[in-house]
C-alpha cells in the first residue's frame, strides 16, 4: 500500500468554528438573532442556564446562516477539496448546531459525514472525541482543530493538524510537534481598521462651538474640547464595532467592506466584545470629567447610534435623518463640554449640511449595489429607482445649508461677533462649491462611499475648507 492509499484509508475530521472558518457561528448567530429582535437578549441567560447546547439550539431554531459568505480558511479548504477528490473520507466534526453544520456541508459538498451538536448533546472536547473514537477507533482518524476544546481530540487522533491555534492549542502543537497551519497575525493596522480611526475626523465637529465663539486661545475650552473628542472617539469606535457584528453577512457581500477585520475573520468576535467594553470605559470615564450635560449628550448619542445599527439604518429616509442628527449631536456635545451656547443658525445649518452628506452616502450605495428594479438593496430601505429623488433631496439640502449660512451673514449676531463681517460672506459660495462638487462626483461614480472621508482626504476640498477657516479667523480678529 503506497502512502496515498494508506492516508486515504484514514478519514480526516475537521472542526468548523475557528478551523475551517475564521469565525464562530454561535457568536454570529447571537448577533443575527439580536438584530432580528433585540428583546431576545432577555432570553439568552435562561437558554444559557440550560447549558451551551441549549443556547446553540435555541439560536439555531430562530435564524438561518448564509454558508456562501462565511470566511473560509482557503488553504485548508483547498487541501480538503484535493483530498476529497483523491478519495479520502472527509468528516465535519463540530460543536455547531446540526442545522448550521448541514448548511455548510451542503454548500461545500466535500463531506462524507457530519457530526454536530444535536439536542442537548454539545459535541465539543470529550464528547467529540468519544464520537470520533466510536466511529473510527482510537487513532483511527486524523483531526484538524484550533482551540483548547480540541486538545482531547488531538490526543485520540492518529495525526493532528493544528489550524490558526489559540494559546492552548499552540502550546500543544509545540510540545507534540504536530503539523501547523498558521493564520496571518493581526497587525497594528488591523486594530486601526477595527477602530475606524479615519472616522474620528467627524468628531472634530466638537470644536465648532469653541471656534465660532472665538475662544481659540482659551486653554480651559481647548482642554475640554480635547477630552470631549477623546470620549466621543472611543464611544464611536465601540459602536462601529457593534455595527460590524450586526452587519457581518452584508459586509461579506460588499466589494470593500468584506475586508473589514471581523467580516474577514482577522479578528474574533470575543476580541471585539472586549474592545467594546474597554472603549466604553475610556469614553464614559473621560466624559465623566466634563460637565454633566456632556454625559447626557454622549448617552443620547450611544442610544441613537445603537438604534441606528439595530434598526434605523433599514428605514426609508429615517436612516439619513438619523445620520444627520448624529453629526449635529457632535456639535451639541462640543457646546455641552465647553459651556458655549449653540445658536439656532448653527443647528439649522448642521441639519441641512449633514443631511445632504448622508444622502450622498445612500446615493453612492444605490449606484454601486446591484439590485433588480423593485427590490430593496441589502440592508436598506431603498430601491435602485430611488436614485433620482435621493439626488434631488441631497442637492436641495445642500442649497438649504448655503441659504441658512447666507441669512446668518446678515444677522445681528454676525455684526456683534465679527468686526469685519464682509470677510465671511464667501463662506456661502464655498459651501455651495464644496457640496455641488461632491454631488457631481457622486453622479460620475467617482465618490468615496463616505463623503466626509472624501472631503477630508481630497486636496481640492482641503484647500476650500482652509480658505473658509482663514476667512472665519480673519473676520473675527
Amino acid at each position: 500500500m503506497d502512502a496515498r492509499s494508506e492516508r486515504n484509508a484514514i478519514p480526516l475530521a475537521v472542526d468548523l468554528d475557528g478551523t475551517l472558518i475564521a469565525t464562530d457561528l454561535l457568536w454570529e448567530g447571537l448577533f443575527i438573532l439580536l438584530k432580528k429582535n433585540p428583546l431576545y437578549v432577555f432570553l439568552v441567560p435562561f437558554w444559557l442556564a440550560g447549558g451551551p447546547a441549549r443556547l446553540k439550539q435555541a439560536i439555531a431554531e430562530r435564524i438561518d446562516i448564509d454558508p456562501t459568505s462565511l470566511p473560509y480558511r482557503q488553504p485548508l479548504l483547498e487541501r480538503l477539496r484535493t483530498e476529497h477528490a483523491e478519495g479520502r473520507g472527509i468528516v465535519l466534526a463540530t460543536g455547531t448546531p446540526r442545522k448550521f453544520a448541514d448548511a455548510v456541508a451542503c454548500h461545500l459538498g466535500i463531506f462524507d459525514r457530519v457530526l454536530a451538536t444535536d439536542g442537548l448533546d454539545n459535541l465539543t472536547s470529550g464528547k467529540k472525541r468519544a464520537s470520533l473514537v466510536a466511529a473510527y477507533g482510537d487513532c483511527g482518524f486524523d483531526y484538524a482543530g484550533n482551540s483548547r476544546h480540541d486538545l482531547k481530540v488531538f490526543d485520540a487522533a492518529r495525526k493532528a493538524i493544528v489550524v490558526a491555534p489559540d494559546r492552548h492549542a499552540a502550546r500543544w502543537q509545540a510540545t507534540h510537534g504536530a503539523e501547523l497551519l498558521p493564520a496571518p497575525k493581526p497587525t497594528f493596522q488591523t486594530i486601526v481598521r477595527m477602530l475606524r480611526v479615519h472616522q474620528w475626523l467627524k468628531n472634530t465637529l466638537i470644536a465648532v462651538p469653541m471656534v465660532l465663539s472665538h475662544e481659540y486661545f482659551n486653554t480651559d475650552m481647548i482642554w475640554q474640547s480635547l477630552l470631549a473628542f477623546i470620549s466621543f472617539s472611543a464611544v464611536a469606535s465601540a459602536i462601529y464595532i457593534l455595527n460590524d457584528f450586526f452587519d457581518l453577512a452584508l459586509d461579506r457581500k460588499h466589494p470593500t467592506k468584506r475586508c473589514r477585520p471581523f467580516a474577514s475573520g482577522t479578528l474574533s468576535i470575543p476580541f471585539g466584545i472586549g474592545a467594546i467594553a474597554l472603549l466604553l470605559a475610556v469614553g464614559l470615564g473621560t466624559g465623566a470629567v466634563l460637565r454633566p450635560e456632556f454625559l447626557a449628550v454622549l448617552g443620547g448619542y450611544i442610544v441613537v447610534a445603537t438604534g441606528y445599527s439595530l434598526s434605523f439604518k433599514r428605514m426609508l429616509l429615517f436612516d439619513v435623518l438619523t445620520l444627520a442628527g448624529l453629526y449635529t449631536m457632535r456639535v451639541l456635545a462640543g457646546a455641552a463640554a465647553t459651556g458655549v451656547d449653540v445658536s439656532f443658525w448653527l443647528l439649522a445649518f448642521s441639519i441641512f449640511f449633514f443631511l445632504s452628506l448622508a444622502l450622498v452616502k445612500r446615493y453612492v450605495e444605490l449606484r454601486t449595489t446591484a439590485a433588480a428594479v423593485g427590490e430593496r438593496i441589502a440592508g436598506r430601505g431603498y430601491r435602485t429607482e430611488d436614485q433620482e429623488i435621493i439626488a434631488q433631496a441631497g442637492m436641495a439640502s445642500a442649497f438649504s445649508s448655503a441659504l441658512v449660512l447666507a441669512l446668518y451673514m446678515d444677522s445681528v449676531a454676525v455684526r456683534e461677533l465679527y468686526p469685519h463681517p464682509w470677510l465671511i460672506w464667501p463662506l456661502s459660495p464655498i459651501v455651495l462649491y464644496l457640496m455641488m462638487r461632491v454631488w457631481i462626483l457622486a453622479r460620475r461614480d467617482e465618490m468615496h462611499d463616505d463623503p466626509v472621508v472624501f472631503i477630508a482626504t481630497d486636496w481640492r476640498s482641503q484647500i476650500v475648507v482652509c480658505i473658509g477657516a482663514v476667512l472665519l479667523l480673519i473676520g473675527g480678529w
